[in-house]
């Protein structure tokens, strides 16, 4: 039977229970809670620090993981805690509300580096792999389906965990930044739009903007208005702007921005980051990507930062790698997208 004509509860074979991690490690294993956040963030900052990663997760980044009134945090959520109270170990599975197109889980945990070698990882993989599965199944929705996981390539002994555990290389990305101190490129709005300042008045256009700019993204799913005002603990509201049509007053193109300012200590330099970049296909083709690129490169630097950063899709169709590289981006690091097709 072809994967696909099967129900999504027949395809995705969720387990009935999840393997017990009881007496795993000498380890006590419950929930996560919010009142987590302090020591998960020691042990996430722990863990990119063992694998040699070039940033720090924020304690605010690790509270927004909290945030969604769709995540159930007591099923889909594991931790094991020693007998003094610390997190040795920990597994988060969400499953976004508003995917149409490909029904996702995406899988995020982590060991101590202290614990490691004594099977935590492997258990705990197996676990987030049937919450997953149960998310999926549990969504009602007939579409194709994914369990997905990102690492960066430095995490050599998360990739060898994920090959083990069926997992496959599905995507890779490239990190790419620009030395603001080189000459900044001078990219003007195309003709009939102007670029503005973000702000909430047009956050949810920017939203539908956003949604209709990546419904031709492999991966990409439309977000709901919770979903959109998640993940902003880091947000650069004055380095974001929105492109907007002189005649009709829509939104052609955005840019968010990101100050991770948590980062710039392990990488050595600061850095504006830019989280989103879009154009709705009906003004793609004019350079207004360039243009918002270039608009926020010039109040990155304006504000005393020394780098431009922003993250592609190797395999993007649209030929940003090739915008970023003429605009001066160089590749300095990568991670790879890990899935399970169901």
């Amino acid at each position: 039977m072809n994967p696909i004509e099967a129900s999504i509860v027949e395809r995705v074979a969720a387990p009935t229970e999840l393997p017990s991690l009881d007496g795993l490690a000498h380890l006590t294993w419950r929930p996560l809670t919010r009142d987590d956040v302090p020591e998960l963030t020691r042990l996430v900052n722990a863990v990119e620090e063992a694998d040699h990663l070039p940033y720090r997760s924020s304690q605010d980044e690790v509270d927004e993981r909290f945030d969604g009134d769709w995540k159930d945090h007591e099923r889909d959520t594991l931790t094991g805690v020693d007998a003094d109270g610390r997190i040795r170990a920990y597994a988060q599975v969400n499953q976004p509300p508003g995917d149409t197109r490909v029904v996702r889980a995406f899988l995020d945990g982590g060991v101590d580096p202290q614990w490691r070698g004594q099977g935590i990882g492997r258990e705990l993989l197996a676990w987030s792999a049937g919450r997953g599965r149960q998310k999926i199944a549990e969504s009602g929705k007939e579409l194709p389906a994914r369990l997905a996981v990102f690492v960066d390539d430095d995490a050599t002994a998360t990739v060898r965990l994920l090959r083990a555990g069926g997992f496959a290389a599905a995507r890779f990305y490239a990190e790419m930044r620009r030395p603001l101190g080189d000459p900044l490129p001078d990219v003007p709005a195309p003709e009939g739009l102007t670029i503005v300042p973000w702000s909430t008045e047009l956050d949810d256009q920017v939203r539908l903007a956003h949604n209709e700019a990546f419904a031709d993204h492999w991966g990409s799913e439309p977000r709901t208005v919770d979903e959109w005002a998640q993940g902003r603990s880091m947000f650069a509201p004055t380095w974001s702007f929105v492109a907007v049509d002189d005649a009709t007053g829509e939104v052609a193109g955005y840019l968010f921005s990101g100050r991770y300012e948590q980062d710039w200590e392990i990488s050595g330099y600061s850095a504006g980051y830019t989280d989103l970049l879009g154009v709705r296909r009906a003004w793609r083709g004019r350079g207004l990507a360039g243009a918002l690129l270039s608009t926020a490169m010039a109040v990155y630097k304006a504000d005393g930062i020394e780098f431009a950063e922003l993250g592609v899709d190797t395999a993007n169709q649209s030929g940003a790698h090739r915008l970023y590289t003429n605009l001066g981006y160089a590749v300095f690091r990568s991670s790879t997208m890990f899935a399970i097709n169901l």
